[in-house]
């Protein structure tokens, strides 16, 4: 099949990612994905949830989309009083990758909060901002180390995601919003530097997939990662 914007079927969408967007917080970048703009900064406070063990640090996030990030006007979130579903799991999601990438004890007692604010939405919105995020992230912890306030860097692996999918039949990578909506079969996938998975989510939208399907995604998405991964280093000086 010949996709909307003329990639090949295992091709990403041009990425770019613009560290420093933000002069205030302690990290930050805009990513771009095809169409798909996230800004992600990284706060630090000087304190834990209660939740958090003694001695320990935390890494959060949070996401939301503007109103105009779609192709018409969404209210806020603050304008309903509460979240919407997705953006809570989204945001969830988020947290857990960036976690999977740091060393809770080395961080000590703070918290870091990764604000992932849709500007333009088509499509790959949750793992654009989980790379972005592990880039503000990194730029955050870099500062804290810097500056003397931790001794050694805390990050353990980078985390970076991409979406596959298949649409009429045909294995996709990072699918737009015209061939997600289209798709029969969407996943997500996070990994580590390594190439481990943090975390999958697949959904078989008009019709169940087989294991070999799965397992055939799976690695449609490592070969992306790879390639993303790549970016994430360039934007962190690497």
């Amino acid at each position: 099949m010949t996709r909307i914007d003329g990639r090949a079927w295992d091709e990403l969408r041009p990425i770019e990612i613009t560290p420093g967007f933000n002069k205030f917080a302690e990290g930050s970048c805009l990513i771009r994905c095809g169409n798909t703009m996230v800004l992600c900064t990284a706060s630090v406070e000087e304190k834990t949830p209660p939740h958090v063990p003694e001695g320990e640090g935390w890494v959060t996030a949070e996401y939301s989309m503007l109103p105009r990030a779609n192709r018409e006007r969404s209210k806020r979130d603050v304008s309903k009083l509460k979240l919407s579903p997705r953006s809570a799991e989204i945001q969830r999601l988020v947290g857990r990758a960036l976690r999977a990438a740091v060393d809770m004890k080395k961080l000590g007692e703070r918290t870091i909060t990764i604000d992932c604010d849709v500007l333009q939405g088509d499509g790959g919105t949750r793992t654009a901002s989980v790379t972005g995020g592990f880039v503000a992230l990194s730029y955050a912890l870099h500062s804290l180390v810097e500056r003397g306030v931790l001794p050694e860097m805390p990050l353990k692996t980078c985390v970076a995601a991409i979406s596959a999918g298949i649409v009429d039949d045909q294995l996709l990578l990072d699918l737009c919003y015209e061939e997600d909506s289209a798709a029969q079969v969407d996943l997500n996938c996070i990994m580590t530097g390594e190439g481990e998975i943090v975390e999958l989510q697949g959904t078989g939208e008009g019709r169940a997939f087989t294991i070999e399907e799965q397992r055939a995604l799976v690695d449609l998405c490592a070969k992306g990662i790879r390639e993303i991964q790549a970016i994430q280093r360039s934007a962190l000086g690497g």
